[in-house]
Formats: structure tokens, sequence, C-alpha cells
């Protein structure tokens, strides 16, 4: 067996666990990228890491359990050969399952993003990954576990309704995490490579913006993988890294966003 093969199969059979694997690896590597470039106290680093550290650990459970559930969802509409995909001309062609459903897929992220901002039960949750006033690759994982259970149900409807099969979201999901992680680095990309980029895929210095405290740009650069749905609905923005101040307006106080207990009640106390 090459090892290609073994890798595909580990992939496909271990899927959630191989997501979470892959993303630790990327994670470590730009992690150690940030603490050897970016100018910045040890010790602050390590006090922001262990604080997200500790907020991804009550989400964990969450992804995995739920996760399974969206694994077996598309098993089962691809059994039954049930969802839109399946009105489609030749469903079973690598174009329209592999190709078709990604994009498709990743319009649907959009339309989630944007109803996480525009629904306030939503956004109570959501504003938490937002709150994070040091922006690095630590803020991928800042997630309420609340927030996780909504992305998640968003994601098993539309897997539902669409009929995406295993094959694709494996593939998504491994595209996307990386590309998450990539985003919420510290770094940017430099000159005509970040625009010419940022033409078709959410690049960090897009997804920077959409990190802006203030509105309308935190209501901006929805996109997850690729940027051309924001292009398209014009909800496209760009902000100089200069002018760029990361959090949320309410709060900014850093003793209510920056510790794990802070975090955990966020969603239940009302917006300064």
């Amino acid at each position: 067996m090459s090892l290609l093969h073994f890798l595909t199969t580990f992939f496909f059979q271990h899927a959630a666990v191989a997501q979470v694997a892959l993303f630790l690896a990327v994670f470590t590597t730009l992690w150690l990228a940030e603490v050897l470039i970016v100018a910045k106290p040890w010790k602050k680093k390590l006090q922001h890491t262990s604080c997200n550290t500790l907020v991804m650990l009550t989400v964990l459970p969450v992804q995995l359990g739920m996760s399974a559930v969206l694994l077996s969802t598309a098993a089962w509409t691809t059994q039954h050969h049930f969802g839109l995909v399946w009105l489609l001309p030749s469903p079973e062609s690598g174009w329209v399952k592999y190709v078709l459903m990604f994009f498709v897929l990743d319009l649907l992220d959009y339309v989630y993003h944007v109803s996480v901002h525009s629904i306030g039960l939503f956004w109570r949750f959501h504003r938490v990954h937002h709150s994070d006033l040091e922006m690095d690759v630590t803020t991928t994982f800042r997630e309420h576990p609340g927030d996780t259970v909504v992305r998640m149900c968003f994601l098993i409807m539309f897997v539902f309704l669409c009929g995406a099969s295993i094959g694709v979201l494996v593939i998504r999901q491994i595209a996307q995490s990386i590309c998450n992680i990539l985003q919420h680095t510290t770094f940017r990309l430099q000159g005509r490579m970040g625009k010419i980029c940022g033409w078709l895929f959410l690049t960090p210095n897009l997804h920077h913006v959409h990190h802006h405290y203030q509105l309308p740009y935190t209501n901006c650069n929805y996109g997850d993988v690729f940027s051309i749905w924001d292009r398209l609905f014009g909800t496209l923005r760009e902000l100089p890294a200069t002018e760029t101040v990361f959090g949320v307006d309410t709060p900014m106080d850093e003793s209510a966003n920056s510790t794990f207990r802070g975090i955990m009640k966020m969603p239940f106390t009302k917006p300064q």
C-alpha cells in the first residue's frame, strides 16, 4: 500500500480525528513562527495562548460529537440519494460531487456567517470569537461551545438539504481548517501577493478586517475559504493594518474578555 493511499484511507475512515491532528500540526507550526518572528513578550504570548486553549478544550468534545452526527448525516443522504445534488445531472461525477459541492458548501457557510452576525441570540455566542483583543493563530479556536453547537447545526442542516457526501466533507474540512488557521495568524500577505490572492481567497489581510472592533467592518468579509461571495453580495471591505484594531466594541475591557471565566460568561451577560 502506497503512503498516499494509506493517508487517503485514514482521512476518510477517521475524518474527525484526522482533522483535529492536521489542525494541531498546522497550528503548532504557525504558533512557533509567530513566537520567533513577532516581537512579543513570552509571558504575554503564553497567557493569551493558555486562555484560548482552555476555551478550545471545552469546545473539542462538542466538535467531535457533532462531527460524528455530521458524517452520519452525509452517509445517510448518500445511501438514500437524498438532497438537492441528486436532482442534478450526473450527481456521481467528480465535478458535481466534489467541485460543485465544495463551492456550494462554501456559499452556505457564508450564509451561516451572515446569520450569526444578524440574529441576536447567535451573535451573543459568536461575539466571543470576535472579542479577542490580540489576533494570533490561537484566535482560530477561541469559540464558545454554544457557538460550536450553532455552527454545527447549520452545517448538518446544509448537508442534509444538499446531500453532500462524506468525501467532499472531508476535503472541505481539511481545506477549511488550514484556511481558518492561516486567516487568524498575525502575519499578512504583502503587496501584490495579498491583492492577487484576495481576489479568490479570503486572506489574512481580509479576515483581519472582519475582526476590526467597529461596524461596518465587523459585518464584512464573511467568506470562509473564498472571497468571491463577499464580492458578489457587496460585503467585501479593506482596511490597512495600521488602522485595524482587534476586538468588538462590546466589551473592549481586557478583564472581561481575556480570562476563561469571563469568556464563558460573555454570552449570558448584557453587552455594555
